[in-house]
């Protein structure tokens, strides 16, 4: 049986020239995040946003939440996969961000389709529960503080249909996750919830080695 590669950067140029489809509107808004502080770790990569869409496509989802928007790169490409009367709710803690997002969003046309909520998602989370009832969103994808990973991803299964997607991002967390020694919050947190999704009864699960490690988990 065949072993992973190794993805050299020869080898991720040439992933890029043979399917990625970034047009210029997404293309813009990467380029101005990466001039942020901390902007090339935070915002997805361009394959990855582009695994968003098609995940959500293949879902056939209509309502998307997603925890820890950024600057709204991973948004643009899950609205745009979204039917016309589709909504995608995504939280971050500071309104800054979304923001310059927006502009993007109105360019592409997708503007009516997000809704942005800011402030601590915890308890965004639990407003959206009094909201709309648990079970009501079709696809989740989490992509916010580490630490609360946990937390996070209790709260979105409970908002997730049967047989609806999370996708959780930064799961092998530039590969220190394999560190024993270390104390950080976010790591532990990560280490926690990658260990407890391999046997928790409740989902299918599987854990891409793509981007900084992508899990996806399917709500029995």
């Amino acid at each position: 049986m065949a072993e992973q590669i190794v993805a050299t950067e020869e080898i991720r140029e040439y992933v890029r020239a043979v399917s990625l489809r970034e047009d210029p509107i997404l293309a813009a808004l990467r380029e101005e995040s990466a001039g942020l502080p901390g902007g090339s770790a935070l915002q997805v990569m361009a394959e990855e946003g582009q695994l968003l869409a098609l995940l959500v496509g293949l879902a056939g989802a209509e309502s998307v939440l997603e925890i820890g928007t950024f600057t709204g790169y991973s948004t643009l490409c899950m609205a745009r996969a979204l039917p016309p009367d589709g909504t995608v709710v995504t939280l971050d803690v500071n309104a800054k961000w979304p923001a310059i997002g927006a502009g993007y969003w109105e360019r592409a046309g997708v503007a009516e389709r997000i809704q942005v909520r800011v402030g601590d998602a915890t308890k965004t989370l639990a407003a959206l529960v009094d909201e709309r009832g648990g079970e009501s969103f079709d696809f989740v994808f989490i992509d916010a503080d580490k630490a609360n990973y946990g937390a996070y991803y209790e709260a979105a299964l409970a908002l997730t249909r049967p047989s609806g997607l999370i996708v959780i991002d930064n799961t092998l967390y530039f590969g220190r996750v394999l560190d024993p020694a270390s104390e950080d919050p976010d790591i532990l947190a990560i280490r926690a919830l990658n260990a407890s999704l391999r046997d928790d009864p409740r989902v299918d699960v599987s854990m891409l080695t793509m981007a900084d490690g992508i899990t996806l988990v399917r709500k029995k």
